[in-house]
């Protein structure tokens, strides 16, 4: 795989304005905010590739392509279109091999779906901790289309007590760290079959009305909606049935944490279901904010598997809070966008803080679990600025 040119990492790519802020006003005389060029991607790691959306440039609720951010473990698998094939297997009635032209053939569907990377917010753990350092921007949503899972495994005839399906991707490679992984692997997740069968699995062959490029898992990505991005395994090609837990690398001995059972003895599980959370994207940090005239906060928040119920503000280090206003979702699936109107008082630092929770009540806790290792980072980040 090549490295990511000068051009893909520094282009920038003008954007129109965010239509739902064409009526924006805070009621006290501040113009809207105009589109501002797409400054990059962050390398967090060259090869394989690994980019990071800024979240500073949030703009659009679909993330274009080239934005998108991208999380790969290996570096991208030459694929044969001649010869590629999705081989589902296991506990199945009818094992199938299926083209790319027979699942084109399927019925697809189209979701507007948010993929958080599981470190996402890792650079903010104390102290600090292997793997990638991301900041905000491991995280996007993307327009997806594919064929429902369900309707595959339904060609496939999936055999009573079946429990769970494993998805395979092309790429592979060893894991050197500690811990190692037991020679070359390929890079693989299980689903519970419940989850696979509802409608925001899908297999998808396009992104934002695309083909999906490479680096987004060409040909196929099993993309899951609600959970953490480790489970949309990209470049997928084998889907295997099997009515017992897979115990495989990457959901035990990686990308697992800490669940408090049986009268709170902590036992490993693997990382699923993205938890809810909000981020800052303007002001940036250390940022210089005007004293005396409104500004405008913003950012994102979104609940996984959950709609965003609401989004809470503090600009005093969380001393108090006041309700943002927030975008109505595209689905449960997606980031929903936030603003709120600031006019600060007086000159000095100030802390801000933002807070989302979810439908049920579910809200960002205000410190981080140590039980969480590496993964499921949302308790609370101030971002600070200096009002001048």
């Amino acid at each position: 795989m090549s490295a990511p040119t000068r051009r893909e990492l520094l282009k920038a790519t003008p954007l129109l304005a965010v239509p739902w802020l064409s009526g924006y006003s805070n009621g006290q005389g501040a113009e809207p905010p105009t589109a501002a060029p797409f400054p990059g991607r962050v390398v967090r790691m060259q090869e394989p590739q690994n980019l990071e959306f800024p979240i500073s440039a949030l703009q659009d609720t679909t993330t274009p392509t080239d934005q998108h951010f991208v999380r790969s473990h290996f570096a991208v698998p030459k694929i044969d279109m001649a010869t590629w094939k999705l081989k589902i297997e296991g506990q199945v009635e009818n094992p199938l091999e299926l083209s790319y032209d027979d699942i084109l053939k399927m019925k697809s569907e189209t979701k507007p779906i948010t993929l958080e990377c599981a470190g996402n917010g890792r650079v903010f753990l104390t102290p600090a901790v292997r793997g990638l350092q991301w900041g905000f921007g491991g995280v996007s949503t993307g327009s997806w289309t594919g064929v429902p899972m369900a309707a595959v495994l339904e060609k496939a005839g999936v055999k009573a007590g079946a429990s769970e399906v494993i998805f395979v991707g092309a790429d592979q490679g060893n894991i050197a760290a500690d811990p190692s992984s037991p020679g070359p692997i390929h890079y693989d997740r299980s689903i519970p079959l419940e989850k696979v069968l509802k409608s925001d699995c899908l297999f998808a062959h396009k992104l934002n009305g695309e083909d999906l490029p490479a680096s987004h898992g060409y040909p196929l990505r099993g993309v899951i909606g609600g959970w953490f991005g480790m489970a949309s395994i990209k470049w997928l090609n084998r889907i295997i049935v099997v009515n017992k837990p897979y115990q495989g690398f990457w959901q035990t001995l990686d990308y697992s944490y800490f669940e408090r059972r049986d009268g709170g003895m902590p036992s490993l599980v693997p990382v699923t279901a993205i938890d809810p959370k909000a981020v800052i994207a303007k002001p940036s940090l250390s940022e210089v904010v005007p004293v005396g005239q409104a500004y405008r906060i913003h950012g994102a928040a979104w609940a996984g598997e959950q709609k965003v119920g609401q989004v809470d503000v503090s600009v005093d280090g969380g001393k108090s809070w006041e309700r943002a206003k927030v975008q109505e979702q595209p689905s449960s699936l997606a980031w929903a966008f936030w603003e709120y109107s600031w006019t600060p008082a007086a000159r000095g630092p100030a802390s801000l803080v933002v807070r989302c929770t979810d439908e049920k009540g579910n809200r960002q806790p205000d410190k981080r679990d140590p039980d969480r290792r590496s993964y499921k980072i949302n308790h609370l980040v101030p971002v600070e600025v200096l009002v001048k």
